[in-house]
């Protein structure tokens, strides 16, 4: 029996009063919902802090709304519309392409097909249950095949090809490998004896399908979609396309060394290294035959990727584009759920700034459909960027439930809730960019028009049993809620979008827990604000680090890959290491030349998460200039208690560091200590492993907090922690570290020049 559960997304995360919003949901033994737009206050239930908060606002869409199942249609491929039936050859034809399978024995595939098989029409070249290159065709009534004898290998590049003679209906097939020294899994050293010839007569001939064409899948009837695409394919496909003629093998063997077809032929044929541009390449697969039948595709088949022809010289599309027509294709890839609205909002003219939701109750269960509303105009001083970015990256993490070693490297058992089970059970939503693809591939594209269960407040990570991301930054929140400051609400998207102009009208901008994820622009706009005044207050650890990157105009959308360094749970492949999003290099920030400490004075020395610690007050700390900052604080230790493990600073820690950029008039007021060898030195400095890299005796693994000033009177305050933020609410916020906020924001807020600048 499935347990009762509503969940959803909006079309938008953030917002205006003015603006709509549409809520997609679903659900499960709940046929009716109340509607409740609520401000979320804080999210941790932590017994030491204050608890689960939220506040009822009125609203007109609050009532009651209908709900039901809604399915997802999951899996990337090109859909090529044919409404002419250029695509339905009444005579010879052949079908080619070259492939690179990653699952080739995982069932039925398709390569190329105009196939729907719920009424058995049309033809379809692809794989079969045991990896053999496979045409198949449909009369209307029956199905018909031919097989080769030899499977393809997974991750080897294969020039494959059917060609049907209608008269005889006679299929012959053709299948070569074309490894060179760089392309496949092995090199071409190695004896493969996998080129193979079939042929055979079918029983069948391929009736008309009115419906289009699909490379990596094919057509079927679905109960809840009406009609779902199946037989979806995991690896490359590059040129590809579709002959009229039975083409002999000579010319078959020409196509396989990458000489063009015959253009007399020519229905269809798509040239997968087309349409590159100097900022990255789109969702259209270009035909270039007669007829322009261009694909376009659907849950973002990956571009940027290596073909069968990459020569390994040149590591970037950019260089060598024709190298570049690989594009890969994986099953369980998402990234638009595409379901029906279940109720719309117009945010009224009047509502505040702040985090909110569509609370949704029924059937024993509820659900909070999260969404941020930035002012019409600023007008407060104080602005909480919410790093929304991140909360993509992290969104529907599976990685704490497939990898064994999570609990080696947090030192805790699992401690899963519902939230887990129910995105266990429902893998179409997708996962983040800390998981792999069913083959195995990295997920480098992640998106918020699918329920995410972080963007949840009241979630926990379960592989350390503390909130994470969002449900951590709402710790912040309740701060700023009780500091007796105004303060408005934006978003990593808002600063992408609107560069400087979203921020430069506040005195002072506070960071989340983990701004991990950030695109150029972001980080453009962030320094450009320090240097023409502004200050940032930068609460977390592990910021500024993936290079990320998104589409103007599907901002829902991020992609990033991760390599060469730093702590990843997966490491792109060679050549493929660029954004097809913006056509920069990814990777960490670092590795281009802005490491965090040159923009906010810390960067990632450690990450554990078996207990959080405390900070130790240094020298730097009674300098007349920033004595302000701790003032009120006794002890030389504090930060010793927090809703995140135990203290103020864990988890991931940052560190000061002159050599990496952190500015030379940096301030040094207080450090962490007592870190376990659960804490281990980041992987992008170990130059070679060696015993002592661990947190009780390597001086670098700890958290600095650091203060710098910058043009114009700008600063910033980091406190090289993401524990930080979540010590804020402990005992009520009577506590050490929230007094060393408010003091920061006292200072930061204010018009004047900071404190001790006298």
């Amino acid at each position: 029996m499935i347990k009762p559960y509503i969940t959803g997304y909006c079309d938008r995360i953030t917002v205006r009063p003015g603006e709509s919003l549409r809520f997609m949901a679903s659900a499960e033994g709940v046929e009716q919902a109340k509607v409740q737009i609520v401000r979320l206050l804080h999210g941790d239930e932590h017994p030491e802090g204050p608890g689960f908060q939220e506040r009822e606002v009125d609203a007109d869409c609050n009532g009651r709304v209908a709900l039901s199942y809604q399915a997802v249609q999951a899996g990337s491929f090109v859909r090529v519309a044919d409404s002419d039936g250029r695509l339905n050859p009444t005579g010879d034809f052949t079908l080619h392409a070259f492939v690179w399978p990653t699952t080739p024995n995982k069932g039925r595939q398709a390569i190329i097909a105009k196939y729907d098989d719920a009424t058995t029409r049309g033809y379809a070249l692809g794989l079969d249950d045991a990896g053999r290159l496979t045409f198949w065709a449909g009369d209307g009534r029956r199905e018909a095949a031919v097989a080769t004898t030899k499977p393809l290998r997974a991750r080897l590049w294969y020039f494959v090809a059917a060609t049907y003679e209608a008269d005889s209906r006679r299929v012959t097939l053709y299948q070569t490998p074309v490894v060179n020294a760089y392309n496949s899994l092995l090199g071409p050293a190695l004896r493969l004896d996998d080129d193979d010839r079939a042929a055979g007569e079918l029983s069948v001939h391929p009736a008309a399908h009115d419906g289009d064409l699909l490379l990596a899948g094919y057509e079927t009837a679905d109960d809840n979609l009406g009609r779902r695409v199946t037989g979806l394919y995991n690896g490359k496909i590059d040129r590809c396309g579709v002959q009229a003629g039975a083409m002999e093998g000579a010319v078959l063997d020409d196509l396989s060394g990458g000489r063009e077809p015959p253009r007399s032929g020519v229905l269809a044929r798509w040239d997968t290294a087309a349409g590159y541009t100097a900022d990255g390449i789109g969702d259209i697969v270009h035909d270039v035959g007669p007829h322009a039948l261009h694909g376009i595709g659907v849950n973002r088949p990956v571009r940027a990727m290596t073909g069968y022809n990459w020569r390994g010289k040149d590591d970037c599309f950019r260089l060598a584009p024709e190298q570049y027509g690989g594009i890969y294709f994986n099953d369980d890839a998402i990234v638009d759920c595409r379901w029906r609205p279940a109720f719309s909002w117009t945010v009224p003219k009047g509502l505040a700034s702040g985090v909110y939701a569509a609370r949704l109750r029924g059937g024993g269960t509820e659900d909070h459909i999260v969404f941020f509303v930035r002012p019409a105009e600023p007008s407060a001083k104080v602005a909480m960027l919410m790093p929304t970015a991140s909360y993509l990256a992290y969104a529907n993490e599976h990685f704490v439930l497939d990898a064994p070693e999570v609990q080696a490297i947090t030192g805790h058992t699992l401690m899963l809730t519902d939230y887990d089970y129910l995105l266990g059970t429902h893998p179409e939503w997708g996962r983040s960019t800390y998981d792999h693809h069913n083959d195995g591939q990295g997920v480098c594209y992640t998106s918020y028009r699918r329920p995410i269960m972080g963007l949840r407040p009241k979630h926990r990570m379960a592989a350390t049993g503390v909130p994470w991301q969002f449900p951590a930054d709402l710790s912040i929140v309740w701060w700023l809620e009780q500091s007796g400051h105004d303060y408005d609400v934006i978003t990593d998207e808002d600063l992408h979008r609107d560069g400087l102009a979203a921020i430069e009208p506040y005195n002072v901008v506070i960071n989340g827990t983990h701004s991990e994820y950030y695109s150029e622009r972001m980080l453009d706009a962030h320094e450009e604000y320090l240097a023409h005044g502004g200050r940032v207050i930068y609460t977390g650890a592990n910021g500024y680090y993936w290079v990320v990157g998104f589409r103007d105009d599907e901002p829902w959308c991020m992609e990033v890959r991760k390599l060469d360094s730093g702590s990843r749970a997966w490491q792109a492949a060679a050549g493929e290491h660029y954004l097809a999003t913006t056509g920069e290099k990814s990777g960490i920030w670092r590795n281009r030349g802005r490491s965090p400490q040159k923009t906010v004075g810390v960067g990632f020395a450690s990450e554990g998460m078996d207990e959080s610690s405390a900070y130790r007050k240094l020298p730097d700390a009674e300098d007349p200039a920033v004595s302000w900052v701790l003032d009120g604080v006794d002890g030389e230790v504090f930060g010793d208690n927090g809703l995140a493990l135990g203290g103020a600073a864990g988890l991931e820690l940052d560190r000061y560091d002159l050599g990496l950029g952190t500015p030379p008039g940096a301030w040094l007021l207080a450090a962490s200590e007592g870190h376990s060898d659960n804490y281990p030195h980041v992987s992008e400095e170990v130059m070679f492993n060696f015993p002592g890299l661990g947190g009780t005796q390597d001086f670098q693994v700890r958290a600095d907090m650091v203060l710098f000033k910058t043009r114009n009177e700008g600063a910033v305050f980091a406190t090289g922690s993401i524990a930080f933020g979540q010590a804020l609410p402990w005992n009520m916020g009577d506590n050490d570290c929230a007094r060393i906020m408010q003091n920061v924001v006292d200072a930061f807020a204010a018009d004047d020049p900071l404190p001790g600048d006298g």
